[in-house]
Formats: structure tokens, C-alpha cells, sequence
């Protein structure tokens, strides 16, 4: 994807920046809006008003037709369940109260194509205007399914690889064959080709690999097998360890055994562009962002801690039976392992679609408390310290932060993200 020209922005004579209005209408700015910002000695840099929903993942369904070892569904009893046209209704109702329109993501804890009216989901998001994208696991992608896909509009197509070798890919994807799935992604290439129109919007494809011990030799192979299939977005992530098994996969030391601590002064590191990969591993870049700040370029690299990716998206996710919650995280109880230990996250509703509308639920007081909250992120360092009772859940924790408290969330400390 070509490199979009640099926008700028002006000062006016009062001495206030001024955004290019593209850039106000595409954020949602709108007079009166905070802005959180972040300065430092050569730049600043503005996120998006939390306040302003911009994406809301949807999860038509908790079932899947695979029993992968990193799933979520490893660690919880819950009953699987499809979203219903009713649910789903209330959903694109609410959307159309919403301008500019939030994004559209068909993702959460199960196969989204298990949906047996998922098609029909993303051809009503796109008849509203919206940014859609859906992410799968590739095995249920077959001829009718992608042509469907493409000719709804589909935005983006995420694709779940864990291995560029089919031993690698069948350890974790249990029940799946790699040969398929490259074979259904490489024919919905060779579809969308033969579908679109020649000026219509392609579908991007996307690749999210989940980093363990056991496939990360994997990846420079995967990253060519990309190439070869014209994938434009590749997102790698950290292992959520749900099962005590899955903690020892983990690529990354524990919190508490790093040499980071909160508060601690580091030093700044400032590194060059590096064209030669061979000179890489003895950086120890890993090493490097617990005892330094790190800088690629200028511009910072260890910045993602103590700061949620969901609310900083503005981003909000409804279950398949329309509860709404602040993130993926929070959107089923489950349990996984931080330092050794067991910690049960709870799972937190702000209330249901069914009930109420999606205006509502956003623009609560209870909602807009909680994305103020996260957003200051003044909870206890329970990632970091772990050393109590209280890091076992996301209850209340030591600093007195009301539940859910999110000091714990390795979503937050820039370790798991997903597209």
C-alpha cells in the first residue's frame, strides 16, 4: 500500500493548532472534545477523543469449528450461542444513530463464519456506510463464502496463522489443515479479481500470528507466504496464556521478572534505522525496553504501557447475546496464568443492546467514568507486582480502583493485541 502524503496542520494567531478539516471529519472532532495528548522533546502526538465510539467489534457467535490451544474457550464452561437477527437488529439500529459511522469488526471468541446469517451481517453493515472487516480462521472460507464476501464490500479479511508449515500450523490449530487454508485464501484472491470491477475497492487481506516458542521459527516464512498472497496488514501478538501450559509458550518474561518497575527513571535510547538484520540480535531489543526508553527513528517504541489499545481505538465490543462491554478482554469470564499464578477475569457489561440503545450504553455515566478511568490508568501495578491477593482477579485492587480494575491486563501493557 502506497505511503498516504504527509497532511500538516497550522497555527493560528492566538496560538492554537489547527487540524486539517479531512482530518477533524475522519476523527469525529467535534468543538468542545479533549484530546489526550503526549509531548516530548521532538513531537506531539494527539490520540482520538476515547469519547467518540470509532469501532465496535461484533461476535455473531462463541462457536468455532476448531479446538485451537490458545483459545479462550480452553479456560471457561460458558454454553456456545449464535447472535440473533433480533440482537443483531437493535446492533444496526443503533449504528445509524452514530456520525461519523463506527467501523465494523465480525471477530471475539469463536468462527464468525459459523454464523449461518454472517453474509447477510456484513452486507447490512456495509449498507450503512460503515468500514467492515471480519476476521477467520480460514477453513470455512470456501468459493460461495468469499464470492459473498467480496461482493457485500467486505473491507478487510483477517486471516488467524499460527504456522507456515503444516506440522507447525496443525500443533495449534487443532482440526485444521495449512494446505487448505492457503488454497481458500489463494482462490479468494484469484475471485476478487474475477468479481470486482476493475475501479471497485479491493478487500484487504490481513494476517494475525500469535507468537509462542513452539512456531516463532515460523515467521519469517509466514511473512513470505504473505507477500506471495498480496497480504497488505500483518499483525503478530504476544500468547494469552489461558492454560499453565500456554504460560511456558510465552515469548516474553513475566512482568514481575523484568527489569521494569513503574516509576523508575530509565534512560533514552536512541537507535538508527538498521538495514542490516544481522546486526539485530545484539541489540537485545527485548532486554532494551525494560531498561530503556527506546527510540527507532526518534520516535518512541516502548510507549504502549499503562494504555488500553480498546479504549484508546474507541472501540466498544457486544457479545453474541448483546452485551456490551468496554473490550474483547472484558466480554467473557475466563482465567489465565500472570507470574505462575491463576487470575480470573471477571466478566463486565455495561448493559444490553436488547434493553437499551447503543447511544445510551456509549454515552452513559457509568460508561464515560470507566473510559476517563482507563484512560488516566491509575490502577495498581498488579502485572508488575503481583505480590498480593488482589492481582488473582480484576476486582477492586489496592489503590481502591472499583471492578473491574485493569493493572493486571496484559492487553494494557502493549504484550496481546489484536487487529
Amino acid at each position: 500500500m502506497a505511503d498516504e502524503p504527509r497532511k500538516r496542520a497550522h497555527v493560528d494567531r492566538d496560538g492554537r493548532i489547527v487540524l486539517p478539516q479531512e482530518v477533524s471529519t475522519h476523527y469525529g472532532l467535534n468543538p468542545g472534545m479533549e484530546l489526550p495528548l503526549v509531548s516530548d522533546e521532538d513531537y506531539i502526538l494527539l490520540s482520538r477523543p476515547i469519547h467518540r465510539l470509532a469501532k465496535l467489534y461484533i461476535e455473531p457467535t462463541d462457536a468455532c469449528n476448531l479446538h485451537c490451544r490458545t483459545c479462550i474457550r480452553n479456560s471457561w464452561d460458558e454454553p456456545t450461542g449464535m447472535m440473533t437477527k433480533e440482537t443483531f437488529a437493535h446492533i444496526i439500529a443503533g449504528i445509524e444513530e452514530f456520525s461519523p459511522r463506527p467501523s465494523v469488526f465480525f471477530g471475539g471468541f469463536g468462527e464468525p463464519l459459523a454464523h449461518p446469517e454472517i453474509l447477510q451481517m456484513v452486507r447490512t453493515a456495509k449498507q450503512l456506510g460503515a468500514s467492515v472487516e471480519l476476521i477467520t480462521n480460514g477453513t470455512m472460507l470456501d468459493a460461495p463464502t468469499a464470492r459473498s464476501l467480496i461482493t457485500a464490500g467486505l473491507d478487510r479479511l483477517w486471516v488467524s496463522l499460527d504456522g507456515a508449515r503444516p506440522e507447525s500450523y496443525a500443533d495449534i490449530r487443532l482440526g485444521a489443515r495449512l494446505p487448505q487454508v492457503i488454497s481458500n485464501l489463494r482462490r479468494f484472491r484469484r475471485l476478487q479479481g474475477e468479481t470486482s470491477a476493475p475501479q471497485a475497492p479491493q478487500t484487504r487481506l490481513g494476517i494475525a500470528f500469535v507468537a509462542m516458542r513452539r512456531n516463532i521459527g515460523d515467521l519469517p516464512q509466514l511473512l513470505a507466504l504473505a507477500q506471495e498472497l498480496g497480504v497488505s496488514d500483518f499483525h503478530v501478538s504476544h500468547v494469552l496464556p489461558y492454560t499453565k501450559e500456554l504460560e511456558t509458550e510465552a515469548l516474553y518474561r513475566s512482568p514481575a521478572e523484568s527489569g521494569y518497575r513503574p516509576g523508575t527513571t530509565r534512560m533514552r535510547l536512541y537507535l538508527p534505522w538498521i538495514g542490516d538484520s544481522s546486526f539485530l540480535p545484539g541489540i537485545a531489543l527485548v532486554d532494551g525496553c525494560d531498561k530503556f526508553h527506546l527510540y527507532l527513528t526518534g520516535m518512541p517504541l516502548d510507549n504502549g504501557r499503562n494504555r488500553c489499545p480498546f479504549i484508546e481505538r474507541g472501540s466498544a465490543s457486544i457479545a453474541w447475546d448483546g452485551g456490551l462491554s468496554p473490550c474483547l478482554e472484558l466480554l467473557h469470564s475466563h482465567t489465565s496464568y500472570l507470574n505462575g499464578a491463576e487470575r480470573t477475569t471477571n466478566r463486565y457489561v455495561i448493559g444490553n443492546v436488547r434493553d437499551q440503545s447503543l447511544s445510551e450504553l456509549w454515552n452513559s455515566p457509568e460508561y464515560v467514568a470507566f473510559r476517563e478511568r482507563v484512560a488516566d490508568f491509575t490502577f495498581a501495578p498488579c502485572a508488575w507486582c503481583a505480590s498480593c491477593p488482589l492481582a488473582q482477579e480484576n476486582g477492586e485492587d489496592c489503590y481502591g480502583n472499583p471492578a473491574p480494575s485493569c493493572g493486571g491486563c496484559l492487553w494494557a501493557q502493549g504484550l496481546i493485541r489484536c487487529p
